[in-house]
């Protein structure tokens, strides 16, 4: 048996461990039978003995009978024979008693040990978990606690004697029990982070509980341990926190540049739309210069605020591509087009090649391939002064993807190693010095990087410096659709000559030549050319070799081609001189750059009569029509709270034969259209979005409240604004809006707008 003093029992959590043996004391059974207690035992009996042999000595020599002295003297024997015995029996019960009290306390002792033993493990095993901080509990099937750790005890400042019997929901603490059905094979761990309220403030736990079901009893104990998290759910708080600020700074950021963008646009609106005006009218050469140098300054100006806002919305996570059918070709001879005044004003050269077996149409985000094609063609062209630009537009396909591959080649000055690794990167450039030759803002490979891997592709550059660069990108060529069979080889059998100093075109009209199955050669003078006439059908000529009394044909004939078919290449600048050349012999031209099926139509006209046989229909800009084309032309209504923008709009439109009327906010607008004293009806209303007194959108809502009050037949309604972001315009529309221009105004878009709401 083990007593323990009070003061151990006080002290028994903190030195649990290592208690003194000075601590424990024996309580030893008493002996049964001491030897000195039989020794003085002894003498009774043996005095019995004596006594009755001297009873029998005085009774023989008294006379008394001799049976009385006979009986006397054997009681005595027997007595002392039964001492005698007794004796023995008494010692072999003291050896007996000696032995087996021995063996008692020895065990006693070896008991005692090993319980002291169990007990010095317990307590340095509860040690070591108090020692990890971890909280460990153990309740039983209703939830009372069965046994806590003292660290859980000062955690709830609690007695750890004292929580025996409680709940953890007494104590502040919800965490529940373990359903019957949660258990799986009489068992069920369950884990979870909990709160625990303290004196300085909540502290986390990630709480894991072990709860068993006993097969037999069915009786269920759950045993938890939960280590403290606190730190990390500070950190993780921290994080969520930081993450929402800086969403909120890219809300706010988004938000800002969309508003410079509207007050930068409205004032850009009138000046393009001023300096398209003025150029006309009747201007000097000089003063065509100038409101050409005004164009061309608010365009560069205008890219960068679009490249800005690009950037923005592809920060904030805001870009969806939308992907729709589109043709590569279109797009890619589009853009080439566009591009060809920048390209020509340096005097380099700028062509495009096709392969044939490119698809018809592919579904894919039009917009956003015409925005990267911008980018990395703009960019050829302005890192260019020499040579020229080729885009080749090819299709790779393998046997787990089909993709469409744009190339776009110069003769730049090429990039070094280390500047490749970087231009794709948010406002770097080749030359980040101060004595850089070219501006820019370093946004556009960066968007058109986010962009070609939002539509699933890649994009990469290789260069050497001095040799050029060569931008490639792919995107995926989804639902291809196949151009039709059989025009592979529809140029067999045609052997053409081209003649020009701009071997960038000069190559671009010859790879679409040989793909489509006939043979080109390439030459840069009279004398190169001649060895090639020997079979050639058709004759190249770049307008920029030839003289306008045409020598360089006639010298040309004289050198062997003279059965051959002659056509010229022009640029947008050299159509003046068409009827100079079709005198000289030309019978057709091929505007610069050549697109591949005007160039493979024209061909496939061998020795076409007219020279203007491919020259397009030319069309009269709607700015510039007669008001002869409308008899009465349309009613505009323009609300518009910016002078400058309403000058334009009225200005333009009244150059297409229409008749507008100007109001200066949206109050006016819902008055003129709306107001029992206007005889006549709008045809179109042209509405701000921002003004005083009344928003374009309160305007609208008011028309149409009107207009469903009185059953009158909805107005038109287009919208003008300088936002040209998607949920700008999504949000006009729900409004009642009929349409969307944005600003700054093109005067040919602003009148096909408000025409084609009439026209719908």
């Amino acid at each position: 048996m083990i007593a323990e003093s009070d003061s151990q029992q006080a002290n028994k959590g903190d030195d649990a461990v290592a208690a003194p043996a000075a601590a424990r004391r024996f309580i030893a059974a008493p002996p049964l039978v001491p030897e000195q207690q039989l020794a003085r035992r002894e003498g009774l009996p043996l005095l019995t003995f004596v006594a009755i042999m001297v009873l029998a000595g005085l009774a023989h020599l008294t006379g008394a009978p001799i049976f009385i002295s006979l009986a006397l003297l054997a009681t005595g024997l027997a007595g002392l024979a039964l001492h005698l015995h007794a004796r023995r029996s008494v010692h072999r019960t003291v050896v007996l008693l000696d032995e087996t009290t021995a063996r008692s306390r020895a065990e006693i002792e070896t008991l005692a040990d090993r319980m002291w033993e169990m007990q010095e493990s317990e307590e340095r095993f509860r040690g070591l978990i108090d020692a990890l901080g971890d909280l460990v509990i153990h309740r039983d099937r209703d939830g009372y606690i069965v046994y806590a750790n003292k660290v859980f005890a000062d955690l709830v400042e609690t007695d750890q004697r004292d929580l025996a019997g409680k709940t953890l929901a007494e104590l502040g603490i919800e965490v529940g029990i373990v359903p019957d059905a949660a258990f799986s094979d009489h068992e069920c761990l369950s884990s979870t982070d909990v709160a625990i309220r303290t004196p300085g403030g909540p502290r986390w736990f990630s709480w894991i509980e072990l709860s068993v079901r006993d097969k037999d009893s069915g009786a269920a104990s759950h045993r938890a341990i939960a280590r403290d998290i606190t730190a990390r759910k500070r950190a993780e708080s921290s994080l969520i926190t930081a993450r929402e600020r800086a969403e909120y700074a890219s809300q706010a950021k988004s938000r800002f540049l969309a508003t410079v963008s509207h007050e930068i646009r409205t004032p850009m609106n009138g000046i393009m739309g001023m300096a398209r005006l003025l150029a006309d009218t009747s201007l000097s050469p000089e003063q065509q210069t100038y409101v050409g140098a005004i164009s061309t300054s608010a365009s560069a100006l205008l890219a960068l605020i679009e490249d800005l806002l690009d950037y923005s919305k592809i920060e904030a996570g805001r870009f969806d591509p939308k992907p729709q059918p589109m043709s590569v070709r279109e797009i890619a001879d589009n853009i080439i087009e566009l591009l060809a005044a920048r390209a020509f004003a340096k005097d380099i050269g700028l062509g495009c090649h096709v392969e044939p077996d490119v698809p018809q149409l592919i579904t894919a985000d039009p917009g956003r391939v015409r925005q990267v094609l911008l980018n990395l063609i703009g960019n050829a062209i302005k890192f260019t002064d020499g040579g020229g630009v080729l885009v080749s537009i090819a299709r790779a396909r393998s046997e787990t993807s089909d993709r469409i591959c744009f190339t776009i080649t110069d003769t730049g000055p090429g990039l070094r190693e280390e500047d490749m690794e970087r231009i794709f990167e948010e406002f770097e450039q080749a030359d980040g010095t101060s004595t850089r030759a070219h501006g820019g803002a370093g946004l556009g490979l960066a968007i058109s990087k986010r962009l070609v891997a939002a539509m699933g592709g890649t994009i990469s550059v290789s260069s050497r410096l001095g040799q050029g660069s060569e931008f490639v990108f792919e995107i995926p060529a989804t639902e291809a659709t196949e151009a039709p069979q059989g025009r592979q080889n529809v140029l067999a059998g045609r052997r053409a000559v081209i003649l020009s100093r701009n071997a960038v075109e000069a190559d671009a009209i010859a790879r679409t030549i040989r793909a489509n199955g006939g043979t080109a050669g390439i030459a840069t003078t009279v004398a190169q050319a001649a060895p090639l006439a020997e079979g050639c059908d058709v004759l190249l000529v770049d307008a920029a070799m030839e003289e306008s009394d045409g020598r360089v044909l006639k010298r040309l004939r004289q050198s062997g081609f003279t059965d051959c078919e002659a056509i010229t290449l022009i640029a947008p600048t050299d159509r003046g001189m068409l009827g100079e050349f079709r005198a000289s012999g030309y019978a057709t031209f091929l505007a610069r750059p050549v697109r591949g099926g005007t160039l493979l139509r024209v061909l496939l006209t061998s020795h076409a009569p007219a020279l203007a046989q491919p020259q397009p229909e030319k069309r009269r800009t709607p700015a510039l029509r007669a008001s002869s084309d409308r008899q009465q032309g349309l009613s505009v209504l323009i609300a518009e709270d910016n002078d400058i923008n309403a000058m334009l709009a009225r200005a333009t439109l009244l150059k297409a034969g229409h008749r507008v009327k100007v109001v200066g906010n949206g109050k006016a607008a819902v008055e003129a259209v709306t107001g029992a004293g206007h005889k006549h009806r709008f045809d179109v209303v042209l509405m701000d979005l921002h003004m005083p007194v009344m928003d374009g959108l309160d305007a609208i809502a008011a028309i149409r409240r009107h207009e469903e009050e009185t059953s009158a037949p909805p107005v038109p309604i287009m919208v003008l604004s300088a936002d040209s972001q998607e949920k700008t315009r999504h949000a006009v529309l729900a409004h009642g809006a009929s349409g969307f221009v944005t600003k700054p105004l093109d005067p040919d878009a602003l009148v096909n707008a408000v025409e084609g709401q009439v026209a719908a």
